[in-house]
This record gives structure tokens, C-alpha cells and sequence, in this order.
């Protein structure tokens, strides 16, 4: 009787892996599917986009869509000024993110924690509440249509301290005592001692903040109205926008912007990956 309820257990938990596999399998392909009619878009030809049954294969790759992206909007100008905003957003956000998180982790101060509360609750505040105040900030300033819009506001994060926060306060305490021996001065011990230390979590920010400020919409397009100022996101809806009626004929063209724009992300993710990974493992609240 005992070896039977072993061999219905065992029976019971290979039928449970089993609907695992598929229910897996099946929840893979719902959430890759709108990126795999994105790939094969692009290739399309415009004949191919105006047939009543759709294809899952392009019946012939239409490379010359990638080139007709360039032609239609100033693409490469777009790619510039996404690639500046990212970068700059990384370099400010991170140096601002280490030099709070250095403070919050190993600093001691009256009210430290009070602080660090009230900066995780900006969390929970979405970018479209506090974007009229940063708007009028920008007009007076005289910033709108320029990069000081689109990187400063983003300069500060509260999720980039949280996680860096963390980090710091893995590290002995013991480390930095033998710094200040040394003479070590505090920027000395942030940027020589704790940011090796920390590596995996800044560059794991750096990719999340790329991904973000690379992502971005909502901002590029209440503070910019110059095209020589737009992103690519940004720009590739106001190609959908311009042909709106007519999709049919620049569909392909679209897709195949699109493709082009996700292209920096997939790569950056898939080298630093190994990093988030250890980033968030390190990241449990203390």
C-alpha cells in the first residue's frame, strides 16, 4: 500500500510539472507574441501589410523599410538626442543616488531614517502629478527645448537610492574607519572605496535608468515642441500621427523604426544582466 501512494505522489507531481511546463510555455508565447508580429513587420513589404489574412511570415524581407525610416523622419538626429538624454540622466542620477545612499547607509545624523521614509514614499508619486510644477520651473528657467529639461528633472531617484542604500550597508563599517585612518576624505571613500565595492548594483542601475530615460515619452513631449529636439519615441508617434487614415502604407516603415529603437536596449540588457541579477539578490530591506 505504501509503494502505491509513492507511485501516485510521484504520478501526482509529474502531472504538476507538467501543467507547469505548459501553463509557462503558454504564458511565454501571450507575452512574446506582440514582439515577434513586431519583428516580422518590419520586414514586410507594403503590399504584404494590406492583406486581408495576415502572414506570420513575411513572404519576402524588405530590408529597404530600415533605410525608408531615415528618409521619412530625421531618424538619426532622434537617436542622438535619446542617446545624449540617457546618458546624461545615467551620469546625474547615479552620482546624486550615491552620494544620498552614502548618506542614509553609513552616515549619522538625527532624523536619518525619517529622511530615508519619506524619500522611499516618493516612490509611490507618478511623474504625471508633479509635472505642471516641474513644466513652469522649466519655462522660467528658460530650459524648455533643451537637454537641461529632459535630464535635469530626472537627476534624483528614489528607487536609485533604495538600492544603493542597500548596497552601502552590506559593506563593514570597519572598511571605512581604516579609509578615514588613512585620510581617506569622504568623496575619497564614496567614489575609491564603496563604488568598486558596489559595482554589481551601479551598473544594474545604469541599465535600469538607460532603460527608462531611453523608454521615456510622457516628459520628451511636454517638454520639447522643436524636432530638433526629439527622441525617438516621441518621434516615431508623430509618424503614426502624420499618416493617420493610412497605416497601412508606412506600417512596415514604423515596425521597422521601432525595431531599430529597441535594438540599444536588448543589447545592454543582455550583457548586464548577470549584474541585475546580483543587484537584486543584494537588495532585501535592512
Amino acid at each position: 500500500m505504501k509503494d502505491n501512494y509513492m507511485a501516485g505522489s510521484a504520478k501526482n507531481r509529474k502531472a504538476m510539472m507538467t501543467l507547469r511546463i505548459i501553463g509557462a510555455v503558454i504564458v511565454t508565447l501571450v507575452m512574446f507574441f506582440p514582439v515577434y508580429w513586431l519583428l516580422i513587420s518590419a520586414f514586410k513589404t507594403q503590399s504584404e501589410m494590406r492583406m486581408a489574412v495576415p502572414t506570420f511570415w513575411p513572404e519576402t524581407f524588405a530590408w529597404q523599410n530600415f533605410a525608408e525610416a531615415f528618409r521619412v523622419i530625421p531618424y538619426a538626429r532622434y537617436f542622438g538626442n535619446t542617446l545624449l538624454m540617457a546618458v546624461g540622466t545615467i551620469v546625474l542620477q547615479l552620482n546624486v543616488a550615491l552620494m544620498a545612499a552614502y548618506a542614509f547607509a553609513k552616515g549619522q545624523f538625527k532624523g536619518r531614517d525619517t529622511l530615508f521614509l519619506l524619500v522611499l514614499a516618493a516612490l509611490i508619486v507618478p511623474e504625471q502629478v508633479i509635472f505642471v510644477p516641474v513644466y513652469v520651473m522649466m519655462s522660467k528657467l528658460d530650459w524648455l527645448n533643451t537637454f537641461w529639461a529632459l535630464i535635469v528633472p530626472h537627476g534624483a531617484s528614489a528607487y536609485a537610492i533604495f538600492l544603493l542604500r542597500q548596497a552601502f550597508k552590506s559593506i563593514n563599517n570597519d572598511v571605512l574607519e581604516a579609509a578615514r585612518v588613512d585620510g581617506a576624505g569622504r568623496f575619497s571613500i564614496l567614489y575609491k572605496l564603496l563604488f568598486p565595492m558596489a559595482m554589481p548594483t551601479i551598473v544594474t542601475m545604469g541599465v535600469l535608468i538607460f532603460i527608462s530615460s531611453w523608454n521615456s515619452y510622457f516628459w520628451p513631449l511636454i517638454m520639447t515642441n522643436n524636432n530638433d529636439m526629439r527622441v525617438l519615441t516621441v518621434g516615431i508617434a508623430m509618424l503614426r500621427d502624420s499618416i493617420a487614415g493610412n497605416e497601412a502604407m508606412f506600417f512596415n516603415v514604423i515596425m521597422a523604426s521601432s525595431v531599430m529603437a529597441i535594438i540599444p536596449i536588448v543589447v545592454v540588457f543582455t550583457v548586464m544582466q548577470k549584474h541585475i541579477v546580483a543587484a537584486m539578490a543584494n537588495s532585501t530591506f535592512k
